[in-house]
């Protein structure tokens, strides 16, 4: 594809917001999908570079949480070994099944959450009890949530940061640090298979994932500096944006099929 000036400019600034969004709350590929599909990519292709340009987000936000000291890899081993392999088997899974049944459970699930972030008394800036292992945590929690991001995707930092937070107690900061970890490792894994396949727009993944690289360390920023009171509204505006564009895309989808026989017979 052909890249001007304007449209180099249009994916540095998408970067630069989507990876503020990714860094606090999640759901930055509500930004990134919409403007790589339009610059005229395949859904597929859009996809794959998504994964490309989005991994680089995440990296900038793990790694400014890692020099401010919120994350110990050494205590994240299982848990990034756990998630890489369940996004990959989700990956590989999503070629072979159809997804419509989750797309259709997910606006609901995402609305339970975001009524939960805001009407739960344990989510804060103070650590809680933990009510599991993480050797548990790792094998159960985030082995599922990596398998669902490589096989759907909308909504996976939002879960890691519930599981953090009601699970292991975490405060909403740490929480969402941990997060960031944990999706950057799962894009990788989405990314490996969709580069064998050869579906990534190198160029233009890597001129959004400039503004990626951006906008991740200045989310991340804002998350150490601002915390929960920050966190918590944008997690539940994301998630309910998440449920109201999956809800609007089954209609779509919908409205559609039931129009086709229809339009059949108009010559």
């Amino acid at each position: 594809m052909e890249l001007d000036a304007a449209l180099i400019l249009l994916f540095i600034l998408t970067g630069l917001g989507a990876g503020i969004i990714d860094a606090i709350a999640g759901g930055g590929g509500m930004i990134t999908l919409p403007v790589l599909l339009i610059s005229g990519m395949s859904p597929v292709e859009a996809l794959a570079t998504n994964k490309l340009q989005g991994s680089f987000g995440t990296f900038a936000a793990s790694l400014y949480f890692i020099r401010k000291k919120l994350i110990d890899l050494t205590q994240m081993k299982l848990m990034i070994a756990c998630t890489f392999v369940g996004a990959v088997t989700g990956t590989v899974l999503v070629q072979q099944l159809d997804t419509h049944l989750l797309a259709s459970i997910m606006p609901l699930l995402l609305m339970l959450i975001a009524l939960y972030f805001m009407l739960s008394k344990q989510i804060g800036d103070t650590e809680k009890t933990r009510k599991i292992t993480d050797g548990l945590f790792a094998f159960v929690f985030t082995t599922a949530i990596g398998f669902y991001d490589g096989f759907f995707g909308p909504g996976t930092g939002t879960f890691f940061a519930l599981a953090f937070v009601s699970l292991l107690g975490f405060s909403m900061a740490r929480a969402t640090a941990h997060t960031k970890i944990l999706n950057f490792t799962s894009n990788v894994a989405a990314l490996i298979f969709f580069a064998i396949g050869g579906n990534i727009i190198w160029l233009a993944g890597f001129i959004m994932a400039a503004g990626q690289l951006l906008g991740g360390q200045i989310g991340a920023q804002l998350v150490v500096t601002h915390g929960t009171k920050l966190i918590r509204p944008l997690v539940v505006i994301v998630t309910l944006t998440m449920s109201a564009k999956l809800l609007f895309d089954q209609y779509q989808h919908s409205a559609g099929s039931w129009l086709e026989p229809l339009l059949s017979f108009i010559p």
